[in-house]
């Protein structure tokens, strides 16, 4: 049923070019609050435009003023390529600025203000939980046919991990989930830690949207697309529409709305690692 869903798009940007005006979702009451504190407020600049600082780091301009974040500091981006994405979402805003929309921004704001006040360890640790009870290692007793999906489109994804890594994680059809052993935990860990605290934040986002590291990390490494991961972790949910049918116009504005964040979450690990500078112009009329 799926394997034809499956033949899409290779590109993280074919996604966001389509999903880009749904609306964020709350991945945890501190990253909601930044994202929908203020929902709608009416565009009060004309230009958008970029500046590198002495620093070396890069600013948004609206007009003659320089963004800052809600918490008060200044809008600074680690590369050009990041800077371009960001300002291309505030200029993409018209009369009514649709914070909810702004998902780079957001992130960005999360990584600049830290308003949870965790360091890298403990932002690697909220990751790895993620293990025991990640979707694609859950698995269902009944009934057959999704049983047979999971073992289909789940097992070749959770195959390709163990070997990518070297690691062991398995399934389980036990509510506990698989015991994973401390061996995996540890590779994953030093795998992690090789992220900067941006990219942590841009794949903590991703995870909470797919409830998977696994399918994240198969995501970032490309041997996933942004809509096969989604299909992936809505998998018990596509069965079911496909039995008994798809509720008007909701299963689809949840699928889209889920793409859109999880395509901006994969595009903000992409950028946040980004060390070249992007010479280009943008904002020309």
């Amino acid at each position: 049923m799926f394997r034809r869903v499956f033949q899409l798009r290779n590109s993280f940007g074919n996604v966001i070019s389509v999903c880009k005006s749904c609306p964020s979702h709350q991945y945890s009451k501190c990253l909601s609050k930044y994202s929908t504190a203020s929902t709608e407020r009416k565009r009060f600049y004309q230009d958008v435009s970029i500046s590198q600082g002495d620093d070396g780091l890069y600013e948004i301009n609206l007009d003659r003023r320089k963004l800052k974040t809600p918490g008060g500091k200044l809008f600074t981006v680690p590369n050009e390529a990041l800077a371009i994405a960001v300002a291309t979402e505030w200029d993409a805003q018209r009369g009514t600025l649709k914070f909810y929309t702004m998902h780079l921004t957001t992130l960005c704001n999360t990584a600049l203000d830290n308003p949870t006040q965790r360091n890298k360890e403990q932002m690697i640790n909220s990751a790895l939980k993620f293990l025991e009870t990640d979707t694609i290692c859950y698995r269902v007793e009944d009934p057959p046919g999704l049983v047979d999906l999971q073992k289909n489109e789940w097992d070749p994804v959770l195959h390709w991990i163990e070997n990518r890594y070297n690691v062991t994680i398995g399934s389980s059809s036990s509510i506990l989930g698989p015991e994973i052993p401390q061996a995996t935990k540890e590779t994953f860990r030093q795998h992690l830690n090789s992220y900067s605290l941006w990219s942590l934040t841009g794949l903590e986002f991703v995870i909470s949207q797919l409830k998977s590291i696994l399918l994240s990390l198969g995501m970032v490494d490309r041997y996933l697309t942004v809509e096969q991961a989604v299909l992936l972790s809505r998998l018990e949910e596509e069965y079911q529409i496909s039995h008994w049918g798809n509720v008007e116009w909701a299963h689809d504005y949840d699928m889209y709305e889920l793409r859109a964040r999880t395509a901006a979450g994969a595009l903000f690990i992409q950028l946040s690692s980004e060390n070249l500078t992007v010479k280009h112009k943008i904002m020309q009329d």
